[in-house]
């Protein structure tokens, strides 16, 4: 594969649907948010194309076109990709690990708990970065999405309760579609059982609804608490499906294996660890 610009691009209706809840949304977000990257099998008329932002991967397009470790720059990354990709995954990587993923989206109105004394909820503004960096190491993936804590600060799509100028929780927009805005949330671990979650999203949503679009929400189908703040702040299931884990680029040299399939270890993206609400 090789990296497009993004006036390389070709009409993209062709390849992604416009106003696809979820995951799917991210195809829309990268050119609007300026983040992510375009791969394609050849740069004109191509006949694959990908799309990678935040560590999640959409691929469209005919896989026999492509070289046997065409995919090895998606290492570690969640692939969302038709079936019809599933050999070519499997020629390019050591193991592919299937996730199942849950898709809801919002359809009840839920009215907004009153946060505890001393906390503030509130939109995210560019002044809120470096809050926002000081969150736990493993928390990047929650603004990965926008390119870092600035991107998501400034982009007007967050909220977030603050206690003193401490970021308790977060929920902010992750992938900005036309039609659906894929959301994310967390919550410092000293502060939840508290409702502060439930807070920041129900206000994303209404602020999400005031823009005319409709809040989805994926997590995975092992994620309990994520499923239940889903159902909770008003999201109904809709759709089930499966994106895959890719591990290392097969080796070549006849020593490896390739796409042997596995179990998954703890994940560090978005919502598949207990910490983020995703």
């Amino acid at each position: 594969m090789i990296e497009l610009a993004p006036d390389q691009l070709p009409p993209l209706a062709r390849w992604f649907a416009a106003g696809s809840p979820g995951t799917a949304a991210l195809a829309e977000h990268v050119p609007a948010a300026g983040t992510g990257r375009w791969w394609a099998d050849r740069a004109h008329a191509p006949r694959t194309l990908a799309v990678a932002c935040a560590g999640h991967v959409l691929l469209r397009g005919d896989p026999s076109a492509l070289a046997p470790d065409a995919l090895a720059v998606f290492d570690a990354h969640y692939v969302q990709a038709p079936s019809r990709f599933l050999p070519a995954l499997g020629s390019a990587f050591d193991r592919i690990v299937p996730w199942e993923r849950m898709l809801y989206v919002h359809q009840v109105p839920v009215a907004a708990p009153c946060p505890p004394r001393g906390v503030t909820v509130r939109r995210l503004v560019p002044a809120d970065a470096p809050a926002l960096a000081a969150l736990a190491p493993d928390t990047a993936w929650l603004h990965a999405s926008w390119g870092g804590p600035a991107g998501l600060a400034a982009s007007g799509l967050g909220w977030a309760a603050f206690g003193a100028d401490e970021v308790l929780a977060v929920a902010c927009t992750y992938f900005h579609g036309t039609t659906y805005e894929d959301i994310a949330c967390y919550t410092a671990p000293a502060h939840r059982r508290r409702r502060l979650a439930l807070a920041c999203v129900t206000a994303l949503c209404q602020d999400i609804a005031g823009r005319g679009h409709t809040p989805s929400w994926t997590c995975s189908r092992d994620n309990r608490p994520s499923r239940l703040l889903a159902w909770t702040a008003g999201f109904r299931l809709t759709q089930e499906y499966v994106h895959y884990l890719t591990g290392k680029p097969a080796r070549r040299d006849g020593g490896g294996t390739s796409g042997r399939p596995g179990r998954p270890a703890a994940a560090a993206a978005r919502g598949d660890t207990p910490a983020p609400q995703r």
